[in-house]
């Protein structure tokens, strides 16, 4: 009764009790004192009077040491005390075999299971259902689908237990269909569907994508009665989060009377992978209002979202919190922190990151070589590939990315070019969109357009949208406008409603002096109900977001901003600064261009960043669209003038701004 309550305190009087009436060596007692020790997790305890039994253990004695073991999760001592057990000549039983199969299960081997799995044969157990599963369990867990499947054939009862094992194999190891097919043929024959099946069937409709048969199911939870249940709620969550059903998600989180932190980490991670990465942010805060303690995977996502948003203190904050906490180091959280750092343009912070890494993987190392890629720093980039070649990490086709981008915004046609050709020919990585886009890019900043537009023409795969706005992107840089006019055909028929083609085609004409057919092209566009994404820049300061909009005066603060910039104009141009009209409005006077190319959104951005960023702290400034030469032109003025180092985040890449040059090397 002790143990089977976990009743510790009144086991230990019972213990007293038989030691004062000497009933401390009668074997059933001290049997009985290593199950109650055991199942109230003392089996330091156990074992001790297991140890003290110098004689008289039978089979019952050893399999309540064997499942303490296995039971406390110590699953190599129970394999060990098995293997005693049978050297002593002590027969396990039915009881015995279950702990030791749970054993080989969690540390997956399988090589003594299959050795449990005769010692069961050769014993006539094969046939006890609770045996069946525990063997179908152990093979399930240790990938060995076809013996499991072999195992819950060979079954003369059909029991949830074994199915429920079976299922739960199928989906952790990537089988979703045979999930569902057994799921299938288990409600079919009218056997019980509980708690510990729903979780794993709906595992494997998420990873199928399975929406509307995943809404099927979840009737039946609520017809069952299962929705009640945290564990079946959960996987709920899960599902369509990873689905992207977040409303659903939302709504299933919502109705949970109890939550755990699986049911946060579930709609949390849900919304950062789904892009929503504000409603993670805001769900996180929620959490940690509700004491909820979290784990290294709410971090890992919590921090992936602080790095889409480029919240570089709220980023800082958890970090400093992930510390605290005492949580064991993780890989996913390393990786993430990394990456924040590095999207917020703090390259030093993500190396010291990755140098305190105790194992890095693929993951860690292309973070690095997309880090630097991203700063301006691209030949680092290349010697960090080398490190990690050597270290004996295969590169994957994300890794590739980020050298190929690295080579394109460095100038290093090629090394680009080396890499392009390793990827198929040393790893067989079969190039995708992104990595022709990349090429392209390469070729058409270097200024071989021909070359971009014959690797466009030679390409294995149709090109997609990301390729022709490569080379469309070459075309503006060269002026090009037959190739411009070909590019953005292909990108009017693909993507209709996308403005961007229309915009890029309209600079390049009014960049050739072909003004009425870049007038002709925007009145088309308005004609198609089309916008040009508006430009806006940002800087975060104190957990405050403050937005800039060229020529908007919507900040409290927007008096002293325009009168700031309009100082900073000033010194700049004596410095040297020329406004550079290119990059204004063609359609009104010298005037009007140079008073709109002034109040640029990155330029207003600077301003509130020179009134309220104390000096010595860089200004960290992050924009929506690219960059314009004119601001990229002044922000190394001001950085000279101002003695500041300027951070400015464009759609592209990094520019850090020192005494008056830029990381880019003005090739970006």
């Amino acid at each position: 009764m002790c143990a089977l309550k976990g009743l510790l305190s009144r086991g230990e009087q019972i213990h007293g009790y038989s030691i004062k009436t000497c009933f401390d060596m009668n074997v059933f007692v001290m049997t009985g004192l290593i199950d109650m020790y055991a199942k109230c997790k003392r089996i330091f305890e156990a074992e001790c009077i297991f140890l003290i039994m110098s004689h008289g253990k039978n089979h019952v004695t050893w399999t309540a040491m064997i499942n303490g073991y296995s039971q406390n999760g110590d699953a190599l001592r129970a394999i060990r005390c098995f293997s005693s057990m049978h050297a002593e000549g002590i027969e396990a039983n039915q009881y015995t075999f279950p702990g030791v199969l749970t054993s080989c299960a969690a540390l997956s081997d399988i090589r003594f299971g299959v050795q449990i799995h005769s010692c069961i044969v050769n014993g006539g157990f094969d046939a006890n259902v609770f045996v069946q599963s525990s063997l179908i369990d152990m093979y399930a867990k240790c990938g060995d689908l076809h013996s499991a499947k072999k195992a819950l054939e060979l079954m003369e009862v059909d029991h949830a237990v074994s199915w429920n094992s079976m299922i739960l194999g199928c989906a952790r190891h990537g089988f979703p269909e045979e999930a569902l097919s057994l799921f299938k043929r288990m409600y079919a024959s009218d056997m019980e569907v509980d708690e510990f099946t729903y979780p794993s069937v709906l595992n494997s409709l998420a990873c199928l994508q399975d929406a509307k048969n995943g809404k099927c199911l979840h009737c039946l939870v609520l017809k069952t009665g299962y929705e009640s249940y945290k564990l079946v709620s959960n996987a709920l969550v899960d599902m369509y989060a990873k689905q992207g059903n977040l409303a659903c998600a939302i709504s299933v989180f919502n109705s949970m009377v109890e939550k755990d932190v699986i049911s946060w980490t579930s709609l949390v991670t849900g919304c950062a992978h789904n892009g929503s990465y504000e409603e993670a942010l805001k769900l996180f805060r929620e959490m940690r209002m509700a004491e909820i303690k979290q784990d290294q995977i709410i971090i890992a996502s919590v921090l992936s979202s602080c790095s889409e948003l480029a919240l570089l203190e709220l980023g800082q904050q958890i970090h400093a919190d992930f510390i605290k906490s005492g949580l064991d180091a993780s890989l996913s959280v390393d990786n993430s922190l990394m990456t924040m750092y590095a999207n917020c343009g703090c390259l030093e912070d993500a190396k010291k990151v990755f140098n305190s890494m105790h194992m890095c993987n693929v993951i860690s190392w292309t973070a690095l070589i997309v880090a630097y890629a991203q700063n301006g720093k691209g030949k680092e980039s290349l010697r960090f590939y080398d490190e990690m070649i050597a270290s004996g990490i295969e590169p994957d086709f994300i890794t590739f990315i980020g050298l190929l981008f690295a080579c394109s915004h460095t100038g290093l046609v090629d090394d680009g070019k080396k890499y392009f050709v390793s990827m198929k020919k040393d790893y067989g990585i079969r190039p995708s969109p992104d990595h022709y886009a990349c090429m392209i890019d390469l070729l058409g900043r270097a200024g071989k357009i021909h070359e971009a537009e014959k690797l466009v023409n030679e390409m294995d795969i149709e090109p997609d949208a990301t390729i022709w706005k490569a080379l469309l992107a070459a075309c503006r840089v060269h002026g090009n406008t037959d190739l411009a006019e070909k590019a953005s055909k292909a990108l009017f028929q693909l993507e209709p409603q996308d403005a961007v083609p229309y915009v890029m085609l309209s600079n390049i004409y009014s960049a050739a002096g072909k003004w009425e057919i870049a007038a002709k092209l925007r009145r088309k566009m308005k004609l198609k109900g089309l916008n040009k994404e508006p430009g806006y820049s940002w800087i975060e300061m104190n957990g405050v977001v403050h937005t800039f909009i060229s020529e908007e005066r919507s900040h409290s603060k927007s008096d002293e901003i325009y009168s700031k910039l309009d100082d900073v104009i000033a010194l700049i141009k004596e410095a040297g600064y020329v406004p550079d009209l290119n990059f204004s409005l063609h359609d009104i006077n010298e005037e009007g261009r140079e008073r709109s190319l002034s109040y640029h959104s990155e330029k207003l951005a600077i301003a509130f960043g020179l009134l309220y960023v104390p000096k010595g702290v860089p200004i960290r400034i992050y924009k929506n669209l690219r960059v314009c030469g004119d601001c990229h032109n002044a922000m190394k003025f001001i950085s000279k003038v101002f003695d500041r180092h300027i951070i400015l985040r464009d759609s592209n890449c990094f520019h850090h701004f020192k005494e008056g040059i830029c990381s880019c090397g003005d090739y970006w």
